[in-house]
């Protein structure tokens, strides 16, 4: 669609990917990279860390399930997606707002690992099956959306504009 911003982030992962199913039973990871910056200081003649980003990041239904059963804590990914700023306004506080990013597509890096790719069965694999459907935990920041954006990419005749 127009107007969308779309980002490409290479960085590690803070955590284990944390995959949650809402009340409809569509499945929702949520995880967080952090892309560091090196700078070159003269004056030492070595490099050190610059500044860093933490950019919160989400997919949904099956893509969910394959980034949770695929990347770990620590890994090196490129994330490619859209930026999406939503607010929320908790019952005992002012509104507040946070950007994530859609995740489109996303795979390890492989400058410093390797990695062997299996394709996957359109099937939730036997453990996830087995997991109870459940909802994001109501006081958690940022809350997470309980239901998935729509599947068509593409703008209907109404929404063109």
């Amino acid at each position: 669609m127009a107007g969308e911003t779309k980002i490409t982030l290479i960085g590690n992962l803070a955590d284990n990917p944390t995959l949650q199913y809402t009340d409809g039973g569509a499945a929702v990871v949520n995880m967080t990279v952090i892309a560091n910056e090196k700078v070159y200081d003269s004056a030492t003649r070595a490099w050190r860390d610059g500044d860093s980003l933490s950019m919160p990041c989400v997919a949904w239904r099956g893509y969910a399930e394959n980034i949770a059963a695929s990347l770990t804590k620590g890994a090196r990914v490129i994330v490619t997606g859209t930026l999406k700023q939503r607010s929320y306004q908790p019952a005992d506080g002012p509104r507040r707002s946070f950007t994530e990013l859609l995740i489109d597509e996303v795979g390890p890096s492989l400058r410093f690992a390797t990695a062997e790719v299996t394709k996957a069965s359109g099937k939730r694999p036997a453990l996830q099956q087995a997991a109870p459907q459940q909802a994001a935990p109501a006081a958690a920041w940022p809350p997470r959306p309980t239901t998935p954006p729509a599947t068509n990419p593409w703008p209907t005749p109404a929404m063109a504009g």
